[in-house]
């Protein structure tokens, strides 16, 4: 079996498809790298999906212009973007006889099914920021607590607890326990997201509600008085914004609390126009659908047009409210998108992500998109609605089931009743990670959240330990998408659910992972490669792996490994390279003139400057040596 750098390549990134040829009809390039080391190729052909019946078209060897002294052969062709998602793989023959397919899964010599081709979409693409962030996840009442939220009485569903008290992560208080944290505490702590390098502000619901999570709002109409209200928001967003933080906020398109001023209005009152908004199991409208079967979150039907005037559509909606003066707000993610509209024989999400979308477009176009979907999100994200996914089946679960400790957990993983969880290699990793992106379109990877943890996780901690946490967070920061701190992260707060993992900031104790924070965030920050450069693998074994970022002007080479091991990869797959920019952990890296070697003994992150022969090799040089001085601090 060939190694990973030895295999024929295409991401559908600009350096594999150039040009951005987005409208029906459009001509679209695109390329497929074969390294020098797979052996020969007699023919490549494309094989594109037009009107559900595929045609193929030969392709051509041709130098890519963009790259020189690259040790491969790139074969080109063009198709045309005929269909609003235009689906494409690639058909390489063989001297001995042989052929292979390659699709956005790898490199198979079975045929491949549809589903996992390459696509380019003619919808419209994301904010042009969007690929640069580092953002940060706050749950609003354990984060900090301003002076002013010391003398507001708790509300009477919650059980009051001082900021250093143990959470109540278990049974029906579990919701209940309030720390009282608020908007202007975290207005107060945003020189710390500053610190660390944060670029966006992720905020949990803001709503009033009857929980200390808040997902289940009663009004949309406000901010929660306890957190201090609209004008505690308005006053958020633009300290963030002067500092260059952007800020988004969490809405519940799939339900309401049962507190809800339009759920109370339609509870035993059929006929009332908001009867319409909610799934009834009666003509009385005392027995109603909810989420989960909790009571108190009864489910939204999105059939109703007044519902989707009120919350969703045009400039008047809760969706356009909080993005529009004086809230200011950069976009939302979206709660339980998967199963928002989605009842029985229901499906209208896919109308709802649109219409969201739509709104926001027309209201303030420069928002960004997520949407929660927990499993596999491919069949909701094409670019068509929501931007791109909070997921955990593409990194966060392969990531836990890598680098967490050998020794055996017994317990559910993410909602999946495993007896024992696994533990996969490091090629497994890479190919579930492959396997869950697939079906993305590149905007789509390049914004798909990569969480450690969230909210709704335990904490990585409570199974790795700080080296791997540093790895874990390495990968976050370099691979295609949105990197994720949770607020605690990086102070290595443990948790053994996601209630649990809930815990009140330590304010005034060290976070003593913020210098590898501070130092790969930098790192992100500054890398045009790592924002929205190609992907391409090196290497994946047992306990290392190894990818290159790549644009036409810069190339970084990332290795990651969990253990004590020793990795080889040839120059010819890397190109030559500078010396480190980033290496946390004990690692020794060298070059000869034919590979390049990383030795570890133990878990380590490794990030490597390719020499680009172009004249923005002096520039990409000078950044080098600044991370570099940053790295140093890190790892002293």
């Amino acid at each position: 079996m060939q190694r990973l750098h030895s295999l024929p390549h295409h991401d559908g990134s600009a350096l594999y498809s150039p040009g951005d040829g987005t409208t029906l009809g459009a001509a679209r390039t695109v390329r497929v790298r074969v390294p020098r080391s797979f052996g020969p190729v007699t023919s490549v052909a494309l094989r594109v999906l037009i009107d559900g019946e595929p045609r193929f078209t030969p392709m051509t060897t041709q130098p890519n212009p963009a790259l020189t002294g690259d040790d491969a052969t790139w074969w080109t062709g063009q198709l045309t973007v005929d269909n609003p998602v235009t689906t494409y793989r690639f058909l390489l023959n063989l001297l001995d006889g042989s052929a292979l397919w390659l699709n956005a899964e790898g490199v198979d010599s079975i045929e491949p099914v549809d589903t996992q081709d390459f696509r380019v979409t003619t919808f419209p693409r994301p904010p042009a920021w969007a690929t640069s962030q580092v953002l940060y996840q706050v749950f609003p009442d354990r984060f900090a607590k301003s002076t002013a939220a010391e003398t507001r009485p708790a509300p009477s569903w919650a059980l009051p607890a001082a900021w250093d008290d143990t959470v109540v992560h278990t049974g029906p208080d579990t919701p209940r326990q309030f720390f009282g944290g608020d908007l202007d505490g975290l207005t107060e702590r945003l020189d710390h997201l500053t610190d660390l390098g944060v670029t966006l502000l992720y905020l949990t619901p803001i709503f009033p509600a009857r929980s200390n999570h808040r997902y289940d709002a009663s009004t949309f109409d406000q901010v929660d008085p306890l957190l201090g209200g609209d004008e505690a928001l308005i006053r958020l967003v633009e300290a963030a914004h002067t500092r260059g933080i952007r800020v988004i906020g969490d809405l519940t398109t799939n339900h309401t609390g049962d507190a809800h001023e339009w759920f109370t209005t339609a509870h035993h009152a059929p006929g009332t126009p908001e009867s319409e908004f909610y799934y009834w199991n009666d003509d009385a409208n005392d027995d109603y659908v909810a989420w989960a079967d909790v009571p108190s979150l009864p489910k939204l039907n999105w059939n109703s047009a007044e519902l989707r005037r009120r919350f969703v559509e045009g400039p008047t909606s809760v969706v356009a409210r909080w993005l529009l003066p004086p809230f200011h707000l950069d976009g939302w993610r979206i709660d339980v998108a998967n199963q928002t509209g989605r009842l029985g024989t229901d499906d209208l999400n896919r109308d709802v992500q649109r219409t969201v979308r739509a709104t926001m477009d027309a209201v303030s176009s420069d928002t960004v998109l997520y949407a929660e979907s927990t499993n596999d999100a491919s069949r909701d994200f094409d670019g068509d609605g929501w931007h791109a996914p909070m997921s955990y089946a593409a990194f966060t679960r392969p990531l836990w089931h890598w680098l967490r400790r050998s020794e055996p957990h017994p317990r559910h993983h993410f909602g999946i009743p495993y007896e024992i969880e696994p533990r996969y290699t490091a090629a497994d990793l890479v190919a579930s990670y492959r396997r869950f992106t697939a079906a993305f379109p590149w905007p789509v990877r390049q914004l798909a959240m990569n969480a450690i943890n969230t909210h709704d996780t335990p904490r990585f901690a409570e199974r790795a330990d700080d080296a791997a946490h540093v790895v874990a967070a390495g990968l976050s920061l370099t691979l295609p998408g949105t990197p994720v701190l949770f607020a605690g992260d990086e102070f290595g707060l443990r948790g053994v659910n996601g209630e649990d993992a809930r815990a009140p900031i330590p304010w005034g104790t060290e976070p003593r992972l913020g210098d590898a924070y501070r130092t790969l965030t930098r790192l992100r920050t500054g890398s045009a490669a790592l924002q929205d450069g190609a992907l391409r693998w090196l290497e994946a074994d047992a306990d290392a792996l190894a990818f290159v970022r790549e644009t036409t002007d810069e190339r970084v080479i990332v290795v990651a490994t969990r253990a004590a091991t020793t990795l080889t990869v040839p120059l010819a797959a890397t190109g030559p390279v500078l010396a480190a920019v980033v290496s946390l952990g004990d690692a020794v890296i060298s070059t000869d003139a034919d590979s390049l070697t990383v030795r570890t003994h133990g878990a380590a992150f490794v990030v490597l400057p390719g020499a680009m022969p172009r004249a923005a090799e002096t520039a990409a040089s000078t950044d080098a040596a600044t991370v570099r001085d940053d790295a140093a601090a890190a790892t002293a």
